[in-house]
């Protein structure tokens, strides 16, 4: 349903979501499961749309397997009863395919949603919060955000970032004109984008401030992928790609020949065309700090519920996510939030929820944080 089609009538919902992208589909079917029928998904496009604007070779590092009858959920799956691998039949769906996917669950839940419709801000007044949009005000007793990343490039962190390319601006790696790039940024977008380049017979050098790919620790959020490692080990990577661990980027300065690039270390190094920045994301949770306290590391501050500690009332979903050291920046991580923060918002609305225990059966539930920070090095 677009914007024009949508008849406001001064309705008060029980939740709003703002963005129908992996956590949003997923925690509006947790609160489907949870017997909220008074809520709305929200999106600026469509459902999605983060998704469909990867690289048209970006794909999922991990990877999809449809594993129901075993009592497992695929593991990019964000909604009991469906799965990724099963629907698309690919093990790394690409972000094209799995917008698909997310559209295929909306559809399969009957979830209400808005789409092409931009929240601008978001305030409380009394019990009740206040959602400007592009059209009307809205007005909800829970707000649930999850908005995502991938909308919201990282473009500070030195000198010269504006004369960068940011990987989230790359429609495709085919159309890259040159032959030799640097990528700024080492860990799961800028290998892909490496190696991608690399196929295409471009000579490649990648910078990082650290060394991603011989990160002694299990945690995904932290060291690269099987799928990547592999990737690193591959004949053509190996033979077009330079990889320069420990060397951090100073300042890119645009001349008349291209660009130079110079390091921490004093090293200059020249390059033709604009080098790909591969530096993450800031996040959707920056539009909202104003509501959240913040963590030493500027991520919000979560209840044991995903909900903001300083306003009552607004959740967080999606990569964002933090409590302790664990992060919750992958689709199987967060998701075992979706549970938990759908259990607070109907039990505050009343209702028992106590058909949300089918998530934990899954693996879906995760309410016991005292394991968080914990790793496992087997």
């Amino acid at each position: 349903m677009s914007e024009e089609e949508f008849d406001y009538s001064g309705c008060i919902y029980d939740a709003l979501v703002v963005g129908m992208g992996a956590a949003g589909v997923g925690v509006s079917a947790a609160l489907k499961h949870a017997e909220i029928e008074n809520f709305m998904g929200l999106d600026r496009q469509m459902v999605g749309a983060s998704f469909a604007r990867w690289p048209k070779e970006m794909r999922f590092i991990t990877p999809s397997f449809p594993t129901n009858s075993v009592g497992m959920v695929d593991i990019n799956s964000v909604a009991l009863g469906t799965s990724p691998a099963y629907g698309l039949q690919v093990e790394h769906p690409t972000g094209l395919a799995f917008a698909s996917y997310l559209n295929n669950v909306v559809d399969a839940y009957d979830l209400p949603v808005l789409e092409q419709i931009d929240v601008k801000s978001i305030t409380k007044e009394g019990d009740l919060f206040h959602l400007e949009t592009s059209a009307k005000t809205l007005k909800a007793k829970h707000v649930v955000w999850a908005g995502g990343d991938f909308q919201y490039p990282n473009l500070n962190g030195f000198e010269g970032c504006e004369h960068c390319r940011h990987i989230a601006t790359i429609p495709s790696y085919a159309g890259m004109k040159g032959d030799e790039f640097i990528v700024i940024g080492g860990y799961e977008s800028g290998i892909d984008a490496a190696y991608h380049l690399a196929q295409r017979g471009k000579r490649v050098r990648v910078f990082d401030e650290g060394c991603p790919w011989e990160a002694e620790t299990s945690d995904p959020s932290i060291a690269l992928s099987p799928y990547t490692l592999e990737r690193l080990r591959s004949e053509t990577f190996q033979r077009q790609v330079d990889l320069f661990p420990n060397t951090p980027v100073e300042a890119v300065l645009a001349q008349d020949s291209g660009f130079q690039v110079t390091t921490a270390k004093g090293q200059n190094f020249k390059t033709p065309i604009k080098p790909i920045l591969a530096t993450g994301f800031a996040g959707s949770h920056t539009l909202i700090s104003h509501l959240f306290e913040k963590r030493e590391d500027g991520y919000p501050l979560l209840s044991e519920h995903d909900e903001s500690t300083l306003v009552p009332g607004i959740f967080l979903c999606g990569p964002a996510v933090r409590h302790e050291g664990e992060i919750f920046c992958f689709i199987y991580k967060y998701r075992q939030r979706f549970a938990v923060v759908a259990k607070r918002i109907a039990t505050s609305l009343g209702l028992g929820a106590e058909v949300l225990e089918i998530y934990r059966d899954w693996g879906m539930y995760l309410d016991d944080l005292s394991c968080c920070g914990e790793e496992c090095v087997c």
